[in-house]
């Protein structure tokens, strides 16, 4: 979510509206340079006792930190970005692929995965991150998990890492919802940011994403746990997005109008309030501003001050919706999880775009649906995931449908493993939760009620990566 920002002296001030509508088309590509790029967060906790890492220790104090992943990890070829003294991030080099290495508000561990060909690399890339990972957490006494919502942690347990965004973020979010502290500090996800060929292609991927994203986070619903028992919703990281802030988050009607295109994108994000604007090495909250008063150089506190691309790239990224638009689509429907959701998660979307008649498929799967029973799914599915009810039928049968566009739609890309294999195989965490019916979340509810005997310790002792 939050790599380090480019600086404003490397574009030009931006001079018009058609400026802002040019950078997204630009990212219109043709088949042949379309690539799959996911994004994991997990959780790191301290062995022993699972409490969160934080960034540093006090002096005198001892333990696992977050700075000391950071340190551990650039044996590999990760380099450090920093915030004044604080390592913040680590940007990829030859010798990792690319990438990046950032962290979340509360310290979540997120790879932000390069831009790769076939799903097979991609799944190769989350394995050695996630090896990568065990190998310094190993020598530091962490671990890490992979669930859409810290299943012990309280709020005020958890740390604060020490990036100038989330900070301002912080004082924000108890203004606009209930729930922004939550998603900040406690929730985790796995994304995959996909590319398009035009802007009729753009307009019927994100159409499909937004309506299909209440059936992702059901299948992918791993979430149950909350202060340290069930509290009876299925996801709550989708759950805490119901109530984060209604002016960057949801489902977008506006995208399912005639006309939609760029333009319109452009305009909902010209209004969605601002958090900060980054100049000289510093945040300066802006918080509340809207990015078209940026451009006429009527933000308070920098007024005369008028944006760059950068800025424009680094609000996008401050904009929450169920699916996102940048240069490529962005899917953010799912709760993290263990490594072989990580990889069925870019496999089940790649199915369903990137072969022309299983995107036709899709659409058609989706097209009468109506803005009422969009935003229903949308709001019904954290509590009762795949045993929501749509018409006549349930969400698990939507999602059996679904499943099988994207299997078709792998079958046809035809991506070989160089053996005997295409990607396919990556989508057998989603057959098993679509043959069963029953969620991730729900499986670990059985083994809390029954073989953990209400005892979350076994949670991670069999769920860490």
């Amino acid at each position: 979510m939050s790599a380090p920002p480019t600086t404003r002296e490397t574009t030009p001030p931006v001079e018009t509206r058609d400026e802002l509508v040019a950078y997204l088309a630009s990212g219109s590509k043709p088949e042949t340079d379309w690539r799959i790029g996911t994004e994991h967060e997990k959780f790191g906790y301290r062995i022993g006792d699972f409490s969160p890492m934080p960034y540093d220790n006090a002096p005198g104090e001892t333990g696992a930190t977050v700075k000391a992943m950071l340190e551990g990890m650039q044996r590999f070829g990760w380099e450090p970005a920093f915030e004044g003294d604080n390592i913040i991030a680590l940007m990829g080099s030859d010798k990792t692929g690319g990438g990046s290495i950032t962290l979340e508000p509360g310290g979540q561990f997120e790879l932000s995965g390069a831009p790769l060909e076939t799903l097979h690399d991609t799944c190769d890339e989350v394995h050695t991150h996630l090896d990568q990972v065990a190998t310094v957490a190993g020598e530091i006494d962490a671990g890490f998990i992979g669930l859409g919502f810290a299943p012990r942690r309280s709020l005020a347990d958890t740390p604060v890492m020490p990036k100038g965004r989330y900070g301002i973020m912080r004082n924000y979010m108890p203004k606009v919802g209930s729930r922004g502290l939550d998603m900040m500090f406690r929730t985790a996800t796995v994304q995959v940011n996909l590319d398009f060929s035009s802007e009729a292609d753009m307009v019927q991927m994100y159409r499909i994403s937004l309506a299909l994203q209440p059936i992702v986070t059901s299948i992918f619903a791993n979430s149950p746990f909350v202060d340290g028992k069930p509290n009876g919703v299925l996801s709550n990281r989708a759950n805490v997005w119901l109530d984060t802030d209604k002016h960057r988050t949801g489902m977008l009607p506006f995208v399912f109008e005639d006309g939609f295109g760029f333009e319109q994108y452009v305009d909902y994000a010209l209004d969605v309030p601002m958090y900060f604007v980054h100049r000289n090495g510093t945040y300066v909250d802006v918080s509340g501003q809207s990015f078209r008063d940026f451009m006429q150089g009527k933000l308070k506190g920098l007024e005369g001050d008028r944006p760059s691309m950068d800025d424009w790239e680094n609000h996008l990224t401050t904009i929450f919706p169920e699916a996102r638009l940048k240069r490529f689509i962005e899917m953010r429907g799912a709760d993290g999880g263990p490594w072989r959701r990580l990889c069925a998660l870019p496999a089940f979307w790649v199915g369903l775009f990137y072969d022309k008649a299983s995107q036709e498929a899709a659409f058609d799967l989706v097209k009468d649906w109506t803005e009422e029973e969009r935003e229903q799914l949308h709001r019904d599915v954290p509590v009762h995931a795949l045993n929501t009810r749509f018409r006549d039928h349930t969400v698990l049968d939507i999602a059996r449908d679904a499943l099988a566009i994207a299997k078709q739609g792998l079958k046809a890309r035809a991506r070989s493993d160089g053996f005997d294999g295409d990607e396919r195989g990556f989508l057998a965490a989603v057959e098993t939760t679509v043959d069963s019916g029953r969620t991730p979340a729900e499986e670990m509810l059985d083994l809390y009620n029954g073989k953990w005997q209400g005892n979350l310790d076994n949670l991670f002792a069999e769920y860490s990566y």
